[in-house]
């Protein structure tokens, strides 16, 4: 089963990785055996998203993306998917830890006509004391940038935490400035084929445009951290929540570790 397969990751390409906060790698789900676990996300997304407003009456992070979480509890195909050690091994090799155990899954399908995900850093939300962090986003189909492929900012997780800044207008405004005034090199992928992926720092900054074709945007996305972090203190309302609901029964300084949160490689 190819999910239980190694991928290669050289030297240079770890490398990169460290440097930028970020990488885009072809093929991680080849493209041949993307269609059950397409379909399998796509419909759990359909069971679980309680989304029914129009794109118009929502605010600007509704109108970013449908996102649903922790698919894999509810799907076995999606399961086997999430757990795949082929991902986690290269969420590993990146990192450089023997190690990772699951944060969460999240589909993350912005719409035809959906609007921008505004610039963000990921962990602003994870109640996690490490920065070995990172995030996988898989495209499930064939993709351009007018869909909304990621935006990075090279090389800004060296940054580290810049504040209680979650998604919205302001964050984007915030952000934006920000990523001007350090002078970051940008980067994003004209076009991705169904199966690659790209992986980020919790600490990268990344914004995403709108979709402006008329088909939906599919991703699923896998958060990994190293095995063996600990649960950071809960400085913001949105760790509160995280910690809430994917590390149950967690205090701040315990190993960050519940039955959600499985070692995978």
């Amino acid at each position: 089963m190819v999910l239980n397969t190694d991928y290669p990751i050289s030297n240079a390409q770890a490398a990169q990785y460290q440097r930028d906060g970020h990488i885009l790698l072809a093929d991680v789900l080849p493209a041949a055996h993307i269609p059950p676990y397409h379909e399998a996300i796509a419909q759990t997304v359909k069971e679980r998203n309680k989304e029914t407003r129009a794109l118009k009456d929502r605010d600007t992070y509704g109108r970013a993306f449908l996102q649903t979480t922790n698919l894999w509890e509810y799907n076995e195909t999606v399961k086997a998917y999430v757990l795949a050690r082929r991902f986690a091994g290269i969420a590993a090799r990146l990192m450089g830890v023997k190690r990772v155990r699951l944060y969460h899954d999240q589909a993350l399908f912005k719409e035809a006509g959906g609007g921008i995900t505004p610039w963000h850093q990921d962990q602003h939300y994870w109640p996690l004391a490490t920065d070995k962090t990172i995030t996988m986003w898989m495209t499930l189909a064939d993709i351009g940038a007018d869909m909304g492929t990621l935006r990075f900012a090279s090389g800004s997780h060296v940054e580290g935490y810049l504040g209680d800044i979650p998604i919205s207008d302001e964050s984007e405004a915030q952000l934006r400035e920000f990523v001007e005034r350090k002078g970051f090199t940008l980067a994003q992928a004209d076009a991705m084929s169904a199966g690659s992926a790209t992986f980020h720092s919790g600490w990268t900054l990344h914004s995403a445009p709108p979709n402006h074709s008329d088909r939906m945007r599919p991703a699923m996305t896998v958060i990994y951290y190293a095995d063996g972090a600990r649960v950071s203190e809960l400085d913001n309302k949105n760790r509160v929540a995280d910690r809430d609901h994917w590390l149950p029964g967690t205090a701040p300084g315990d190993l960050a570790a519940s039955p959600l949160n499985p070692v995978l490689g």
